[in-house]
């Protein structure tokens, strides 16, 4: 028999499950600069309120005056978030394959791109059943204000903001932002 005609082994391919809706992941990272881009922290906020929280070891000089003032600052308020980048994917990918069931895809939604490109050099690319969903336009502007007054957080934690963009996500109707009001 040659190798054309050998039976094709399946157990390894993956069907992704559309059948089933995705599963929404709210993302937020907080970074040094747009000049000199270092990861500082990130935070992953599934729809059904699991979360994860990551701060990872960044070099000071690459931050601007704008991270120092409102992001370092901030930092350390959660135990054992900090972590060696060089876990980080695993870590991050472990948490993606737990909050999934039946092999669901996952839409990591984000407010800013940059989010996205940091997730997808992180992880080295990103698995075929991840995809990216930009949801800046679907986030109700009274909400966001709302969580962080109703909850007392400060602006620019990444766990935080990935709260209140999962709080404050409205999926659009008919090219509108749809309001709970």
């Amino acid at each position: 028999m040659s190798t054309a005609d050998a039976p094709i082994e399946t157990s390894s391919i993956v069907a992704l499950n559309f059948t089933m809706p995705p599963l929404r992941v709210f993302i937020d990272t907080e970074f040094t600069s747009f000049e000199n881009m270092q990861l500082i922290s990130i935070a992953l906020v599934s729809e059904n309120g699991e979360e994860t929280y990551f701060e990872v070891d960044f070099d000071d000089w690459r931050c601007s005056d704008f991270v120092r003032s409102n992001v370092i600052p901030l930092l350390g308020a959660y135990n054992n978030a900090l972590i060696n980048d060089a876990y980080l994917p695993a870590k991050i990918l472990e948490w993606l394959q737990i909050v999934r069931k039946n092999e669901q895809y996952i839409l990591i939604c984000h407010d800013d791109v940059v989010d996205w490109r940091i997730l997808e050099r992180v992880l080295s690319g990103v698995p075929d059943w991840v995809k990216g969903e930009n949801i800046y336009y679907s986030l109700s502007p009274l909400l966001l204000e709302s969580f962080y007054e109703k909850h007392g957080l400060a602006r620019h934690h990444a766990l935080h903001d990935a709260r209140a963009n999962a709080y404050a996500y409205r999926e659009q109707t008919n090219g509108t932002n749809a309001s709970p009001c």
